[in-house]
């Protein structure tokens, strides 16, 4: 009864993979809350023999996240950044990885800090023009590691193009999805060898479970991300693959309304004389606006922009008056987030790096949600004004 491989995008986020119960004709899948399963005689089971191994209810999750992905296999972690060390570990010392310059903060710490004293070297480079990734490409390089969009710049990476690159020099290409949602994106169409979510994020969608997952169409890959896993043991628990299991099949819904909002709050800002810069990739003028076109639904749910005052100082006062974009870290679920990057998501980037990319210390990072549009544009709207009235 799972949907077939050709079924639109809709229909794969609520059957892909899924099947009831056979047990009990449930339409939900149930929450296998086990740690163990009993067995017939020793090495003789139903397919579970211990749940690091294997649950029920991840399985569920995983055959959705391959559908709607348009994978083959996916693999669910505990949170984004497992699902990320998990992949890492598929390099040897002396190998090397490029990333994108403009990238999450927590990937820049585990890149450098974590995987860079055993012996596996990142650099980060600017990935917008293929050409100059393609000259950064030395004998050590073995991987790409790959934003589109990326964070918190809203930079565009031609994804075409970077795999195409990756698979003639015979190196991993990894895209981190996570801003697009499979929804506005599926990268394996576009070559990608993995791609990876935190399912906190979009997939999950309402800010009350952590977990990542890794989606391949590469059988080898699978085997040898399957074997990771189990061997370093960073997996979910089955209440936490309930709830992603559950968000998903209102993913294209929550993420088209988000997309909606977006566009609105843009116009507005546009218009703000408090306003320096937006970054937002749905914009004409926007540097990859058609390469986001192109390889994107629609343009997002993530609006980053700084201020003409460009001190911390200014973009706090914002931040302090805002009434429905709750100030948080995280991003991707119905409630709308507004943060700050230097300070918050990327503090662990040398403040160097940051400026290089445009990073700066005014900027202020938007995670639209599903409210009245509305509403959103008249809290941004007083929180400006409050803060020009009430300098720090």
């Amino acid at each position: 009864m799972s949907a077939q491989k050709d079924a639109n995008f809709a229909t794969q986020c609520i059957h892909g993979g899924q099947d009831p119960d056979p047990l009990t004709g449930s339409v939900m899948t149930p929450i296998y809350q086990t740690s163990t399963y009993a067995q017939e005689e020793p090495g003789k089971h139903k397919g579970y023999e211990y749940a690091r191994t294997g649950n029920p209810t991840r399985d569920a999750l995983q055959r959705n996240l391959a559908a709607i992905e348009k994978g083959e296999q996916a693999i669910c972690f505990s949170s984004g950044l497992a699902a990320m060390d998990n992949v890492l570990k598929l390099l040897q010392p002396g190998d090397e990885v490029l990333a994108s310059d403009d990238l999450y903060g927590g990937s820049y710490r585990l890149l450098t800090a974590v995987f860079g004293p055993f012996g596996i070297k990142s650099r980060f480079i600017d990935m917008r023009d293929p050409a100059n990734v393609e000259k950064e490409i030395s004998a050590a390089t073995k991987m790409l590691w790959i934003e589109t969009p990326t964070n918190p710049m809203l930079n565009i990476v031609d994804i075409a193009a970077l795999t195409k690159i990756a698979a003639e020099r015979q190196l991993l290409s990894v895209v981190d999805n996570t801003f697009a949602s499979p929804y506005l994106q599926q990268p394996l169409t576009m070559g990608a060898d993995l791609v990876l979510h935190s399912a906190t994020k979009y997939l999950g969608g309402h800010s009350d479970v952590v977990m990542g997952a890794v989606i391949t169409r590469n059988e080898d890959l699978a085997k040898r991300l399957y074997y990771l896993q189990n061997a370093a043991g960073a997996v979910p628990g089955p209440q936490d693959c309930f709830l992603v299991l559950r968000g998903i099949k209102t993913l294209h819904l929550r993420v088209q309304r988000a997309c909606e909002n977006a566009r609105k709050i843009v116009e507005v800002l546009q218009k703000n004389d408090l306003v320096a810069n937006i970054y937002y990739p749905g914009l004409p003028d926007h540097p990859r606006h058609e390469v986001a076109k192109r390889q994107m639904r629609d343009f997002g749910a993530m609006i980053s922009f700084d201020l003409k005052e460009d001190t911390l100082a200014a973009a706090t006062q914002v931040m302090k008056h805002t009434k429905l974009f709750t100030l948080a870290e995280s991003l991707g679920g119905v409630e709308s987030l507004v943060g700050h990057p230097a300070s918050m998501t990327h503090a662990s980037i040398p403040r160097e790096q940051r400026l290089s990319v445009g990073l700066t210390d005014s900027l202020i990072r938007l995670s639209v949600g599903v409210e009245d549009a509305d509403d959103l544009v008249k809290d941004l709207e007083q929180a400006l004004a409050a803060a020009v009235q009430q300098p720090a």
